[in-house]
């Protein structure tokens, strides 16, 4: 309870030795970690009673698209959940100013592996499709730029923002 106590003084100290919009920044991130964390545990849940309730009506069968679908869909979701609220404590743990770009390109890339797996082929016209591949063929080249050039500041000695 004490260590309870101090991490909580810690974090209001921490709090009044920063700008206003420092201070107000760490407040909404808290209350988005609070929010996305509450989302987290209800799509478990309901990730849960879906596979119970196709494990008791024996339809648990992976290899039916719609099972397939229901299954991956919501663990998909959690997992864009998952690292979305990782990237804001990252910034509430001042590890980062601001979220990263890659952090949030990976985010997209997952959103839309996630769209691809839930997508029903039959129903969605071709260019949708077409679009959302070129979609995701962008975002993991600027992924790529971003990776490459960061490794190019690495061995030449700079910085990631230069």
């Amino acid at each position: 309870m004490n260590g309870k106590t101090d991490q909580n003084r810690s974090w209001i100290a921490g709090l009044r030795s920063m700008t206003i919009y420092g201070a107000f920044e760490q407040i909404v991130s808290q209350i988005l970690i609070f929010v996305i964390s509450t989302i987290v545990l209800v799509a478990l849940y309901r990730l849960c009673e879906d596979v119970y309730t196709l494990l008791i009506s024996r339809t648990f069968d992976p290899l039916q698209h719609e099972v397939f679908q229901t299954v991956f869909s919501g663990i998909m979701t959690l997992l864009i959940a998952m690292e979305f609220k990782h990237s804001i404590l990252a910034v509430t743990r001042r590890e980062h100013n601001i979220i990263q770009v890659k952090t949030v390109l990976l985010i997209s890339m997952l959103a839309l592996a996630r769209k691809f797996i839930i997508l029903d082929l039959h129903a969605t016209e071709a260019g949708k499709i077409a679009a959302l591949a070129l979609a995701l063929l962008a975002l993991g080249a600027v992924y790529w730029l971003m990776r490459e050039r960061d490794a190019w500041n690495l061995q030449h000695g700079r910085s990631e923002e230069s």
